[in-house]
């Protein structure tokens, strides 16, 4: 559980038409941008900002973030957006029972290399 997160990433405009089409399945927006010198930032999320992208210099080692799915079928329209955002396969939607029966996620590879996942815990 988090209150917000953020990063900077390489491309900013690249990520962040990547995260618009991305979060999109989650009813996940653009909700706050600002400017500092030299560099952006925008704050996504559903009622708040949580999560945040900054211009600037890539991240030197890479992230795992994990979306929370309100279904599997979040799970697959995620997958779907990202991928054809641009991102890359990290492992498609699908049941992950080595981590427990009702693990049902998806895994992309943003455009700075980060570990994007959706996932639901619901039975079905």
């Amino acid at each position: 559980m988090f209150d917000h997160l953020g990063y900077s990433v390489g491309d900013f405009e690249k990520s962040s038409s990547f995260y618009d089409a991305a979060l999109a399945p989650f009813g996940i927006k653009r909700l706050s941008g600002y400017e500092f010198p030299g560099g952006q930032g925008i704050g996504y999320g559903a009622d708040q900002p949580q999560f945040w992208i900054n211009s600037g210099a890539a991240l030197r080692d890479h992230v795992h973030l994990a979306f929370a799915a309100k279904n599997r079928a979040e799970v697959d329209a995620f997958y779907a957006a990202a991928i054809a955002a641009g991102g890359k396969d990290n492992g498609a939607p699908g049941l992950r029972p080595q981590y427990h029966p009702n693990y049902y996620a998806a895994f992309v590879y943003d455009p700075d290399g980060h570990n994007v996942e959706a996932v639901c815990h619901a039975p079905e």
